[in-house]
């Protein structure tokens, strides 16, 4: 395990897109969110993505330095194009437009298509929280076959995350945030590359046997080479079941075909589609009611009795806080294979062995 502080692995993996043709604001941009994923403990989304990227942006399927298009813009809804450009480029500026829209009419929606990966969806939540928005967004991630429906054995769904996030008052929001998968694909990425081993049951081989290990999803691989998951012969399994697997069916239909990115398939270039709907609490909640309910019935969640071996009750947004104090003071933590994935990827792009040693100093 290689332990990097926060500031030396966003200088870093900024260097590693610099090199890869992003302008300097976009790989700051890029390098900066992918370490938040990791401050909050998703490290799913994080820095482990680092190779991927740069192996998408050399087949062509993400484009640097892209300015999105708004292809519909009305008082209360928009239509943004992404245009393949990096998610954490165009997703801000798709955002943005949502609060704005939100803050005039009260109520807005935002459909953005044709998005590169947009990383952890509770940083959009997060940004509209901050400006005193309700926000929930569905979001899929059109030529990622991952995810077989209940009932099945193959490939049919992406991880299909959705996303909802409540601001409070004086307090940092509320924000519930997964993937309608047991787990997201980059956990899967991470359990193969040395990190956190996947539950019993996440996976599910092409005769229905039920299973943890990586190579299921991804098929043969070595411990710094890419993983491919149309190489594997098994799929994610839906949670939940009917309910998890139906959701997810959702987020294809609103994050995918509503927004005009497509319904996930497997002749698709990849790119994320994100329907987002945004709320002004201000204009509904004219008693000014909602955040001192949302402050009783939180602490009425938080006092429920724990079962044995759990140690307490918590609301979404409890993990992701306890873990960003602890990597922000001590540092983030990356598994060997980890690491060495991304600075094989770093040399790769022209990265030189003096910032690669600066980084782990």
């Amino acid at each position: 395990m290689v332990t990097i502080k926060v500031d030396n692995l966003i200088n870093f993996v900024s260097e590693v897109f610099s090199h890869s043709e992003s302008a300097p604001d976009e790989a700051k941009r890029i390098a900066t969110y992918l370490t938040t994923a990791n401050l909050t403990g998703h490290d799913s989304h994080g820095v482990i993505r680092v190779p991927v990227y740069v192996r998408w942006k050399k087949m062509g399927s993400i484009v640097p330095n892209q300015t999105p298009e708004v292809v519909v813009d009305t008082a209360s809804l928009a239509v943004v194009d992404g245009k393949f450009g990096y998610g954490q480029t165009v997703t801000p500026i798709a955002v943005k437009l949502g609060i704005e829209k939100c803050k005039t009419a009260g109520l807005a929606a935002v459909a953005l298509r044709n998005s590169g990966h947009l990383g952890r969806v509770g940083d959009w939540a997060e940004m509209a929280a901050a400006e005193g928005l309700v926000s929930i967004h569905f979001v899929t991630a059109a030529g990622s076959l991952l995810v077989a429906p209940y009932g099945g054995v193959e490939k049919r769904l992406s991880t299909a995350p959705y996303c909802v996030g409540i601001p409070r008052q004086g307090q940092d929001p509320i924000v519930l945030d997964f993937a309608t998968s047991v787990v997201a694909e980059g956990k899967v990425l991470v359990a193969s590359r040395g990190g956190k081993k996947l539950p019993y049951g996440a996976l599910v081989d092409a005769d229905g046997t039920l299973s943890e290990d990586p190579h299921v999803l991804y098929g043969p691989f070595t411990p710094d080479g890419p993983r491919d998951h149309t190489k594997g012969t098994g799929a994610i399994r839906a949670f939940g079941d009917h309910k998890g697997s139906g959701l997810a069916f959702i987020c294809e239909l609103l994050g995918g075909a509503l927004t005009g990115t497509g319904a996930t398939s497997s002749d698709r270039r990849f790119a994320n589609g994100m329907m987002a709907f945004y709320i002004d609490p201000k204009v509904i909640d004219t008693s000014n009611f909602f955040d001192g309910e949302i402050t009783r019935y939180t602490d009425f969640i938080r006092a429920t009795k724990p079962i044995a071996g759990t140690e307490s009750v918590l609301v979404p947004g409890d993990p992701e806080r306890k873990t960003r104090a602890d990597r922000t003071k001590n540092g983030i933590p990356l598994p060997d294979d980890t690491w060495a994935a991304i600075v094989n990827t770093a040399r790769e792009v022209g990265v030189s062995e003096v910032s690669i040693q600066r980084a782990t100093s």
